[in-house]
């Protein structure tokens, strides 16, 4: 017959094992790095796209690499698995209706952002409303005129 104090080392060194086992799974681990990419988003210059619905494609991709809402800030953050051109697709409402950009960002071989693209109407957003503008009061002239020959 075994020594009862071995049969009880063993026994409770098998529930510390299991122990420390269930304690491992039931764990959060976590790594902070200081890398990636982020977009802030705006419906106009003092109007952030806060807590706007977003989807990132990666080169080549067919299903979102992430999906989302940005943060208060109108921030889109994410970490590319790899080089090429991503698109960042954000939708949005504000106080003037429906929104949406697409965002274009070339990402280089060691994974930082080479550059982006915007959008023409984004780059020249005041050529654009200020051709709008006089095609606008050059259709009422015309009424105008066809009103008064007619």
């Amino acid at each position: 017959m075994k020594h009862p104090l071995s049969i009880i080392v063993v026994v409770s060194a098998i529930a510390v094992a299991g122990l420390s086992t269930m304690a491992i799974a039931h764990s959060v681990h976590y790594q902070v790095e200081n890398r990636g990419i982020s977009v802030r988003v705006f419906y106009a210059q003092d109007d952030l796209a806060s807590y706007s619905q977003y989807e990132i494609l990666g080169p080549g991709d067919k299903i979102p690499h992430q999906k989302g809402r940005t943060d208060k800030n109108g921030v889109v953050s994410f970490l590319p698995d790899k080089s090429g051109e991503w698109l960042i697709k954000v939708f949005g409402e504000s106080e003037h209706g429906l929104h949406g950009a697409q965002i274009k960002v070339k990402v280089n071989k060691s994974l930082s952002m080479e550059s982006f693209k915007k959008p023409l109407v984004a780059i020249y957003t005041k050529l654009f409303v200020g051709v709008g503008f006089i095609m606008g009061i050059f259709g009422l002239w015309a009424l105008l005129k066809v009103k008064k020959t007619g």
